[in-house]
């Protein structure tokens, strides 16, 4: 590094350390850039419940189903916020953000109550026997050879966790950079 590099580095006003320049919207400070970083959360993680489901071939409980849904809201709804700040409408951005992080939570509160189920920390519904997988065959041999995934029967882990912890985490963060978007004093 040479000296004028240092000398800008040490005033704490050189372009080469700043993780933006000048002038650039800064993450989770604008609410264009926030509901677009929310609808890229919610689509990966739609798409990696898909991946797991059609390509690895692990099946769902009605639990993991439930926890998709707030994703298949979230992304249509994040779009609209990203419509409403980039029209100069940012009160109403900020409450669809604010929207956005209640559902969110509730996400992560469906997922930390699956977990816990998974760990035998509560017991699970009892109506969590999932639905049958029906081929265009006979219905009857289809329904007595289906396997239908129990809530309570985690089927995947990373580092300990299984998807519903990971979901908890992912879903937690989500709700995180949706409040800090929505509660941002930047328009």
């Amino acid at each position: 590094m040479d000296a004028q590099r240092r000398l800008r580095y040490r005033r704490g006003g050189g372009a080469f350390f700043r993780p933006f320049p000048r002038g650039a919207p800064v993450p989770f400070r604008t609410a264009a850039i926030t509901s677009l970083m929310l609808a890229a959360g919610a689509a990966f993680a739609l798409a990696a419940a898909w991946y797991f489901q059609l390509v690895v071939g692990l099946a769902p409980c009605p639990l993991c189903l439930d926890q998709r849904i707030p994703y298949y809201l979230a992304i249509p709804l994040s779009l609209v916020a990203f419509a409403l700040a980039r029209g100069g409408r940012t009160a109403a951005a900020k409450g669809m953000l604010m929207v956005l992080a209640a559902l969110f939570a509730i996400d992560a509160g469906i997922a930390v109550y699956h977990a816990g189920i998974e760990w035998r920390l509560w017991p699970g519904p009892a109506s969590c026997t999932g639905a049958p997988v029906l081929g265009a065959g006979d219905i009857l041999s289809a329904i007595k050879g289906a396997r239908v995934p129990r809530c309570d029967e985690a089927t995947w882990h990373l580092f300990g966790l299984s998807m519903a912890g990971w979901n908890a985490i992912l879903a937690a963060g989500l709700a995180t950079v949706a409040l800090a978007g929505a509660t941002s004093g930047r328009k």
